[in-house]
């Protein structure tokens, strides 16, 4: 694993002057960094520079940045490297595409260098999380920015671990563990709490109230744990 600012950074976007500015603030931090204004040739750097993260524009001459993300998220060889997508204010479904291509996350223009250096540590950092643990040989559970680690009792949003209660933690390990399976408010009370509690399914209620906001999910428009309503609550499936 390499020191996080030695890391290299590819830069993807037509307009110079935003490669410019990316590029001035992350060499700042000391990361290297190389640049492409366009698709094709993202693709050819990507394979030949193997970055260790790619900050990607949506709006791209020869080939949009969403068909980079496809490819290289479809590619096994580089599907793990994290991408970070450019859009421009007002670009909501792009947006929603780029995170359904596999995008790791996204930064809307105009945006605070500060910010996007911020997030780009992050990524970094919650890669080498993964690529650590599983270097060790443990289990772990990868959904968008959320990794679940069961034999460490420990989970994480990109860099930041989360502070939860036991019985939260397994809620999620078990949701996590079963993606895109409806759990009864009843079965997960039997398989988190055991046979003999004797509390009400309200519990299962208040205990991913909690589990979501300490996630920062919103229940309304959930990335994580959806609401089946009259039944119980189901993991989002990978897009």
């Amino acid at each position: 694993m390499i020191a996080l600012n030695n890391a290299h950074i590819l830069v993807v976007d037509d307009e110079i002057h935003i490669v410019e500015l990316v590029k001035f603030n992350l060499e700042k931090e000391g990361f290297q960094v190389s640049v492409a204004y366009d698709g094709l040739s993202a693709l050819k750097m990507v394979k030949e520079a193997r970055p260790d993260l790619v900050i990607l524009d949506i709006m791209l001459p020869n080939l949009d940045g969403l068909e980079v993300c496809r490819r290289l998220k479809q590619d096994g060889e580089f599907s793990n490297i994290p991408i970070i997508m450019l859009t421009a204010k007002g670009e909501e479904i792009d947006t929603v595409l780029g995170l359904e291509m596999g995008a790791d996350d996204y930064i809307k223009k105009p945006f605070s260098p500060r910010e996007m250096v911020a997030r780009v540590k992050a990524r970094l950092r919650a890669r080498w999380i993964l690529e650590g643990e599983k270097a060790l040989g443990r289990k772990t559970l990868v959904f968008k920015d959320l990794i679940v680690i069961p034999d460490k009792h420990e989970a994480f949003i990109g860099d930041r671990k989360l502070d939860l209660t036991p019985k939260e933690f397994e809620l999620l390990r078990l949701l996590a563990a079963s993606q895109g399976k409806v759990f009864t408010r009843e079965l997960l009370l039997e398989k988190v709490w055991g046979y003999e509690f004797t509390g009400d399914t309200r519990t299962v209620d208040v205990h991913i109230r909690h589990l979501r906001q300490k996630m920062g999910e919103n229940s309304s428009s959930p990335q994580y744990i959806e609401t089946v309503r009259g039944v119980g609550y189901k993991f989002r499936e990978k897009s």
